[in-house]
């Protein structure tokens, strides 16, 4: 289970709306059991359908992670109009195996919110918990 306070669970879904109808991206992190800061980041891809980020903003956000004392413990995109749950290009593109990988659907009225740990091409849900 992975803690998100509900104030970044809001913040993703935010960033989300606000970009439609492209997909949005960023980062988030914390320590291996809860997420504490949320970084938007710039789709450089532009698609409601990609999201890459931009490597100097990639950059930028793990110095100031680590300037923190913060781990980068997750990344975090938007499928506009598609379900919460990892794409073929998802699972293709899932390179690090120790990170979480959220995606925030706005696909129903009430927009979800899921994590998954993506290991070699198999996927399994993390339950997040905004308590």
């Amino acid at each position: 289970m992975i803690r998100v306070p509900q104030h970044i669970i809001n913040a993703i879904f935010e960033q989300a709306y606000n970009e439609l109808p492209n997909e949005t991206c960023g980062l988030l992190a914390g320590n291996q059991t809860e997420v504490v800061k949320h970084f938007p980041m710039t789709n450089i891809d532009h698609s409601p359908e990609h999201f890459s980020f931009d490597p100097a903003e990639q950059f930028k956000v793990l110095r100031e992670a680590r300037a923190e004392g913060l781990q980068i413990i997750a990344n975090f995109h938007s499928h506009p109009e598609t379900p919460s749950r990892p794409s073929e290009e998802d699972i293709r593109l899932a390179y690090d195996p120790n990170i979480l990988y959220f995606i925030a659907s706005l696909a129903a009225e009430i927009p979800v919110l899921k994590a998954f740990r993506i290991q070699n091409g198999k996927v399994t849900e993390e339950e997040i918990s905004n308590q």
